[in-house]
């Protein structure tokens, strides 16, 4: 079973035998104590079948998954670039994110013969279960359930197609793999996750900073050419179609894709702390269902934030200094995000890779009640798939 490890034969034997006594003494239902127990990787992988099937059943029912898929967030521009890649002539597409993604669309399409859209679908869905293993492989089946289940971000992007878990599958793969001991393995992960979105650099910045402060000077040159290569690999279509090795980077600085024809300031990519989120929220109002949301995961986060500093958890950063390192450069970048019209709005999705880290420093207080876990599995999916229609498209008002 996935998560912490279990007592010996005979200690588990005394703890039943317990347990059963002191269920017959107070009278309580036998089922108690086992809702309460560790869910198992196969009861990990029935929550995350069920909730793929109401997501999936009520996007079908309610707009209709394919018309959904398509409208989905940035889901256009990958495919733009995917069919690009497909037939290797970049030259009439517009480039706006990282190309991971795309290369992993046009390389699951050409091998598995499946449309673009179904490539697509399919990498985000496989992506996904492989993060949930990983952060149970990582911090325990709790967790793993958790981060799973609540985000409806986390749900649209791995439900409908999204570069997020792929990011989020290559970034653990690669902080498993050097919690390992295997750092070149992690390397070559770490530099995937990097071509999927760009703050997964930091799963890099870890791992080198981790083996130069290990002293495994070889493993830091080994991790390095090894980045260096899927960087080069990397840049080498942008120079030769753009003349811009960098040009993926730039799409990020010089433009703030989505607000071009909003009156008003728009930041820019970094800035102070909570700024554009404080600002943000003042200049560009939203309805109180947005905010309630939004604040309450930074909320979360932030008390996360403050539990990773606690007694109990720091044996746990001096024996994975390279998770530290990737979860404080991740959670401060994205509070230092500056375009004020995403940086609340989206917070939500751009916390995501670090949200494993903050279920596990918060894990004292989860509610550890299997129940929980199968009400989220209903409820979260049917709702996020709600929210990817609009409520306003579910039921219009006058």
């Amino acid at each position: 079973m996935l998560g912490e490890p279990v007592a010996g034969s005979g200690a588990k034997i005394c703890l039943r035998l317990r347990a059963s006594f002191l269920t017959i003494s107070t009278s309580e239902d036998h089922r108690t104590p086992r809702l309460r127990t560790q869910p198992t990787s196969l009861e990990l992988f029935l929550l995350f079948v069920v909730g793929t099937v109401c997501f999936g059943i009520t996007a079908s029912v309610f707009h209709g998954w394919r018309s959904l898929v398509l409208v989905s967030d940035d889901n256009g521009a990958y495919l733009e670039v995917a069919t690009a890649i497909r037939h290797w002539d970049l030259n009439q597409v517009g480039i706006q994110h990282f190309m991971g993604y795309p290369y992993a669309i046009a390389a699951v399409s050409l091998i598995s013969h499946l449309p673009l859209i179904g490539s697509l679908w399919l990498v985000a869905l496989v992506s996904s279960f492989v993060s949930t293993i990983l952060v149970a492989r990582l911090f325990g089946t709790w967790v793993a359930a958790f981060f799973a289940l609540t985000n409806f971000a986390w749900l649209q992007t791995s439900f409908l197609g999204g570069s997020e878990p792929l990011a989020v599958a290559l970034g653990l793969g690669a902080l498993w793999a050097f919690r390992r001991g295997n750092p070149l393995p992690a390397a070559l992960l770490g530099s995937l996750a990097t071509t999927v979105r760009p703050l997964m650099f930091f799963t890099l910045v870890g791992i080198g900073i981790a083996l130069l402060y290990q002293k495994r000077y070889a493993k830091f040159l080994g991790a390095f050419a090894v980045g260096l290569a899927i960087c080069l690999l990397y840049v080498w279509p942008l120079v030769h179609y753009f003349g811009d090795p960098l040009l993926t980077v730039h799409s990020y600085t010089s433009r703030d894709y989505g607000a071009a024809n909003l009156a008003g300031p728009h930041g820019r990519l970094f800035g102070w702390p909570f700024h554009a989120i404080i600002v943000g929220t003042m200049l560009y109002p939203a309805p109180w269902t947005n905010l309630i949301l939004s604040f309450s995961w930074i909320a979360l986060v932030i008390a996360g934030m403050v539990a990773m500093f606690s007694r109990d958890l720091r044996d746990h950063w001096r024996a994975n200094p390279a998770e530290a390192i990737f979860c404080g450069l991740y959670l401060l970048a994205v509070f230092c995000y500056d375009y004020l019209i995403w940086a609340r709005g989206n917070f939500i999705r751009f916390s995501i890779p670090a949200l494993p880290f903050v279920f596990f420093a918060l894990l004292r207080w989860l509610p550890k009640d299997r129940r929980v876990l199968w009400s989220l599995a209903v409820a979260s999916p049917f709702l996020a798939a709600c929210s990817a229609i609009g409520i306003r498209n579910l039921f219009p008002f006058r």
